[in-house]
């Protein structure tokens, strides 16, 4: 590698490194390329010379905040029990208290908006798709007369809900909840959604 090139990688991942910061200091709104530019010692105008716009960078600083989510979530998975429920009550918790401790770049996931007729790139596409391992492997344990299609589609309802608990408790509002509080929460309604899935399974395969 040539040093123009191996310096053009030291500015990328100081530019993606940057703008993770500053998210994390100033949430999605406050980042700004100027400033970017300016903390790593370059032209505002090189930001897209290292990325292709702003789209690219959040993606980027995104992709790097899933793959830490990844390594909680799969922490989570082999710190007790291996029960299924038991494993996507932790898997919940986790979601809960990472979303707690990276509250803004947890936000920036979902804040981040791209034009309509802009498709998201393959890499960011599956770094999301590979966090939903950690809840269909267990329900497919706890469920085991459901297609894989079936499985897919109620990891997405299981997600859906623990996150909308989630981005209510942690809301910084008249809504929060004292997280130890909304923990508790979130083991309650993933215990009895799966208890209520599993009963349906019961009576679906009963034939009542």
């Amino acid at each position: 590698m040539t040093k123009a090139l191996e310096r053009r990688k030291k500015l990328r991942t100081d530019l993606i490194q940057a703008a993770e910061r500053m998210i994390a200091a100033r949430g999605l709104a406050g980042l700004k390329t100027r400033d970017l530019a300016s903390e790593i010692g370059c032209a505002n105008g090189a930001v897209y010379n290292l990325v292709a716009d702003v789209d690219e960078l959040v993606l980027r600083v995104g992709s790097r905040t899933l793959h830490r989510l990844d390594a909680a979530l799969s922490a989570a998975e082999s710190a007790g029990a291996s029960s299924p429920q038991e494993t996507l009550v932790r898997i919940a918790i986790a979601y809960c208290d990472f979303a707690a401790e990276n509250l803004e770049l947890w936000r920036a996931l979902f804040e981040h908006r791209m034009a309509a007729d802009k498709v998201l790139p393959d890499w960011s596409v599956n770094d999301q798709l590979q966090l939903f391992r950690h809840i269909h492997h267990p329900l497919a344990q706890l469920l085991p007369g459901r297609s894989q299609e079936q499985l897919g589609i109620t990891a997405r309802s299981l997600f859906a809900a623990v996150h909308g608990m989630v981005a209510l408790g942690l809301e910084q509002r008249l809504v929060a909840v004292p997280l130890p509080a909304l923990r508790k929460e979130i083991a309650g309604l993933v215990r009895a959604m799966i208890d209520g899935l599993a009963a349906r399974g019961v009576k679906t395969i009963g034939g009542s």
